[in-house]
């Protein structure tokens, strides 16, 4: 099976997130870098390392029945030649039987790099976003500056 050449770290991403939306384990992993350095951290989970171990640990998650709606936000990357830094939000809704379920949003960290074969995920670490902070000192209105 030929894999899919990604000609940026965003078309990776983009296959990526569609693959995890699809629960489709083939067109997931053919994101992913085949090197055994490569981890998978998902919220509240152990690290997983290895290629193998990643393959294994998706198909665990695309075997729950739980379909994920996935929206994108607050995405800051830092690119070179040959690898590709991402910071983002992930904002969940999980889809079940009965409609649209829990919320949640996740900071997540994705890392790729370029390769013959293009650009291959080699990390994902995804936590929990903390419940934002309200400071009393500061009007939620207040105009964002910069410096």
């Amino acid at each position: 099976m030929k894999k899919t050449i990604f000609a940026s770290p965003q078309d990776a991403e983009a296959a990526f997130y569609d693959a995890l939306q699809r629960a489709d384990l083939d067109a997931m992993m053919a994101v992913w870098s085949d090197d055994e350095e490569v981890s998978c951290i998902h919220p509240g989970r152990a690290r997983v390392a290895g290629y193998e171990l990643v393959r294994e640990n998706w198909a665990q998650i695309f075997k729950s029945g739980q379909r994920l709606q996935v929206h994108l936000s607050d995405q800051v990357i830092v690119s070179g030649m040959m690898f590709s830094l991402h910071t983002l939000h992930e904002n969940i809704l999980v889809l079940g039987a009965q409609g649209a379920g829990a919320r949640s949003i996740v900071v997540t960290t994705n890392a790729y790099m370029r390769s013959a074969g293009g650009w291959r995920m080699v990390l994902h670490h995804a936590s929990h976003a903390p419940a934002p902070v309200m400071r009393r000192d500061i009007p939620m209105e207040a105009p964002k500056v910069l410096h």
